[in-house]
């Protein structure tokens, strides 16, 4: 769901909830003019309230337009479990903002992106656990559905933004053979990065294949600045461009070497994708920005099929 120009305007992370659940509020208002209408019905439908019921579901906004006891009527109980994981390397710091909103770089997308699965998952009663990794395994929280955990989960995001990462490289295969062997509980496991890891790509994808053990659903969320990083999309001056992992430089014109990048980058997102199908892993690369709809429909149909 692109967010609208007054919440554009609201640029500090310290509204990650506010915005989260504005994102989450049009999506769920606007689903009745789209092919996912069904999936409404777990939060739009009411029933009226008997004396004697728990208040804990009453609707008070209802309330206060209609004068009458609503409760929200909740289709069925899910006991979902999903696992977050996010990528903090160096990398996904990019790019450098100045007076854009946090997530037009790829940590603060994701980030922004949790906190909205996070808000449908509280919505649907569901329990959610995060993972953090760069160079070490910075932080782990099970699946939990409290509302402290929830609070405690945020903050943590938020966190990821306070302190950037300065030339931390990504251990991912590593941590997400760690991760995985964390997951004792069938889950959706989703998971943001940016895909830029030195090393064998088959030892990836084996650590991928093993989030997926005991028929857990692996979504794989390819977080990038499709501009620069897809169509490198520079004018000709001179530029030196620095690997932010490794601090490693080159001085270049942009123009020299544009079509050949672009034949590269194009033919290793074409290898991720057939090779995400081929394991079984939903592959969803995903721009920097205000677009979250591509997040929360992806989510809502892969819970679907979850079963």
């Amino acid at each position: 769901m692109k967010i609208d120009s007054q919440l554009e305007k609201i640029s500090s992370f310290k509204h990650l909830e506010l915005l989260a659940n504005q994102i989450v509020e049009g999506f769920i208002s606007g689903m009745h003019k789209s092919p996912f209408h069904g999936f409404s019905a777990e939060f739009a439908e009411h029933k009226t309230y008997n004396a004697g019921e728990s208040t804990k579901h009453i609707d008070w906004k209802l309330f206060a337009k209609t004068d009458r006891l609503y409760t929200k009527r909740f289709e069925e109980e899910t006991n979902l479990r999903c696992h977050l994981i996010i990528d903090n390397s160096s990398s996904m710091h990019y790019p450098k903002l100045s007076d854009e909103p946090f997530f037009y770089n790829k940590i603060g997308f994701s980030v922004l992106a949790s906190a909205v699965l996070m808000n449908l998952l509280k919505k649907q009663r569901d329990a959610v656990g995060l993972s953090v990794f760069s160079d070490s395994y910075e932080y782990y929280s099970p699946e939990k559905g409290s509302d402290r955990h929830h609070r405690m989960l945020l903050d943590k995001l938020e966190g990821l933004l306070e302190n950037p990462k300065v030339s931390k490289q990504t251990d991912t295969v590593t941590y997400l053979h760690q991760i995985a062997e964390k997951m004792h509980r069938r889950s959706m496991i989703i998971l943001f990065t940016d895909m830029f890891q030195s090393g064998d790509e088959e030892k990836l994808f084996s650590a991928l294949q093993h989030l997926k053990h005991d028929k857990h659903k692996v979504v794989l969320f390819h977080v990038i600045d499709s501009k620069t990083e897809l169509s490198f999309d520079f004018d000709n001056a001179p530029r030196k461009f620095i690997d932010l992992e490794s601090g490693e430089e080159i001085n270049i014109f942009a123009d020299n070497v544009k079509d050949a990048y672009e034949k590269q980058a194009a033919a290793y997102f074409k290898k991720l994708a057939m090779t995400c199908a081929q394991n079984r892993i939903k592959y969803i690369p995903v721009n920097v920005g205000p677009d979250f709809e591509k997040i929360m429909t992806t989510y809502l149909v892969e819970k679907q099929a979850f079963g």
